[in-house]
């Protein structure tokens, strides 16, 4: 019965080894991380070099770069090449550095490919912090077989380097440097889940002026319904009402999109990697099949924008913005003008214009001979003063 206990646990301690050893230090540790990293800058490399979307989707992407390390871990699990001491042969560890080390080398010549441009969220840091973990990683992989080799006999030497390897290849350590960077701003603000939100959406993120902001000297022109829909939308106070009535309508993902398309406007044709950051977040956001807020245009017109050659391109989402502008005449305005949200928006508007006019006439001096003119420009200025300290000299009592 000990006999058969002692073997059975022998049994389950090399069946445990096999699975830390291949699996966990391979495909789902070390080569996670390189894949993750790899996938991020081949993203990185398409978007702002080639101006382009890349030709595959992330996900696919990261099974084809982890599918060597799965091929190979189970090559290794099924041939068994290590003792009972979890150690393999020269033979087997040749191999598996070397596929190591042609990931970094990857990550390295993509990254290289990329150093010149001016990220605004620290990708490129990010990847060289990538790079210098892996190379440590390494590094610290061979010292812990070296070690192991040399000193089988020392039982903590074993414990501390199987310890070393652990740690470098976790869970915690990919979950911690695979911060994807598709959405950019999404990543800026969950790594400051402590500090308080300060850029809500892509366009404050990225400086553009007035993004998301309505300025109390902004102009307030009349709103005429007889007006193309088009040329009302250019005004911010009535775009924020008019997307407020389609957010109750659910349908509010066409003016957000305008009103996205709009900011993008604002970024001047020769700031390439602003307005592929804010081209991105529009594709991400309203083009994407699935997106969170997709919206409703053609097939034809959604590749036009997924298979652009150039994704800096000043009219890019035109022929979206048309059918959706016709889709919202159709629709949002024709109820628009009847609903609360319109009187609202027309209530609001003679208040602030009524302000206004308070505003410039208190910048006034009303005199009683002539209310409109400054003190100062009075004829009759001088005289008032003068009277005054005489009427005050009278009164005065001599000492």
């Amino acid at each position: 019965m000990s006999l058969n206990f002692l073997n059975f646990k022998k049994r389950h301690r090399w069946q445990s080894c096999y699975v830390w050893a291949v699996w966990f230090e391979g495909p789902l540790g070390f080569g996670l991380l390189l894949s993750c990293r790899i996938v991020q800058a081949f993203q990185l490399y398409f978007i702002f070099a080639k101006r382009r979307l890349p030709p595959l989707r992330s996900h696919i992407a990261l099974l084809l770069f982890l599918f060597p390390w799965f091929a190979g871990a189970a090559f290794i699990h099924i041939r068994k090449p290590l003792n009972n001491r979890c150690h393999s042969k020269a033979q087997w560890v040749i191999p598996v550095i070397s596929l190591h080390a042609l990931y970094v080398a990857i990550l390295v010549a993509f990254t290289g490919a990329i150093r010149h441009i001016e990220f605004r969220f620290n990708e490129l840091r990010d990847l060289w912090r990538g790079i210098l973990f892996s190379a440590s990683s390494i590094g610290v992989w061979i010292a812990a077989y070296i070690l192991n080799e040399l000193h089988e006999e020392i039982g903590w030497l074993q414990v501390l380097s199987r310890f070393c390897l652990l740690v470098t290849t976790s869970v915690l350590v990919v979950v911690f440097f695979c911060v994807s960077s598709s959405q950019p701003l999404l990543s800026q603000i969950s790594l400051r889940k402590r500090e308080p939100l300060r850029c809500k959406t892509m366009g404050q993120a990225l400086g553009i002026p007035d993004s998301g902001l309505l300025l109390r000297s902004e102009a307030n022109p009349p709103i005429d319904p007889n007006e193309p829909l088009e040329k009302l939308l250019l005004n911010k106070r009535f775009r924020q009402s008019f997307m407020a009535f389609a957010d109750s309508c659910l349908a509010g993902e066409s003016v957000h999109f305008y009103d996205d398309v709009h900011e993008l406007g604002k970024i001047p044709a020769d700031d390439s990697i602003r307005r592929i950051y804010m081209a991105r977040d529009i594709i991400d956001k309203y083009i994407v099949a699935g997106a969170s807020m997709e919206v409703n245009i053609s097939h034809r017109c959604r590749q036009e924008i997924l298979t652009t050659p150039n994704l800096t391109h000043p009219h890019l989402f035109d022929n979206a913005l048309n059918e959706l502008l016709q889709l919202m005449k159709m629709n949002l305005a024709r109820d628009y003008w009847s609903s609360m949200f319109f009187l609202k928006f027309k209530e609001e508007a003679s208040l602030r214009l009524n302000g206004h006019e308070l505003e410039r006439m208190s910048g006034w001096n009303f005199s009683p001979r002539l209310s409109a003119v400054h003190g100062s420009d009075d004829p009759f200025h001088h005289d008032h003063l003068s009277r005054s300290s005489d009427h005050n000299d009278k009164d005065t009592p001599l000492s």
